[in-house]
């Protein structure tokens, strides 16, 4: 007879996921988990968003450009002058733009809001949501 095993496991273990919440501007909603050090762009490429991010995060495309919530912004870190630069390219940017692919996920964004900007989707005949 085969010795019986016990392997405990603790909760730290298990990773803790926490939630984004992306919106595009047809009201599509999507809430794909998120995990601690990962770029917004990523999670969403990640997931099956269609997001353009033709760069592939490198910042310097803009075309992952998303807009964050007012009650979201004094949790982002401030844009870099290169991520100022890239936003002053996109028409229509505002204050509440940021690229996706700079944003960083941290505990305290569980929940980040944001909304996905026409300019930077893919058209919709060439996704599909994971």
């Amino acid at each position: 007879m085969a010795p019986s095993v016990h392997i405990q496991t603790s909760a730290a273990a298990v990773p803790e996921f926490m939630r984004l919440n992306v919106n595009l501007t047809d009201g599509t909603r999507f809430h794909p988990e998120a995990a601690a050090g990962f770029r917004v762009m990523e999670l969403m490429r990640a997931y099956g968003l269609p997001i353009k991010a033709e760069c592939g995060g490198a910042g310097v495309c803009a075309t992952c450009h998303v807009r964050v919530p007012s009650a979201w912004q004094h949790l982002l870190p401030p844009p870099s002058d290169e991520e100022l630069a890239k936003l002053d390219e996109i028409p229509g940017a505002d204050d509440h733009s940021r690229l996706a692919c700079q944003l960083v996920m941290t505990d305290d964004l569980d929940g980040l809001e944001l909304e996905l900007q026409p300019d930077s989707l893919i058209p919709q005949t060439n996704w599909v949501a994971g």
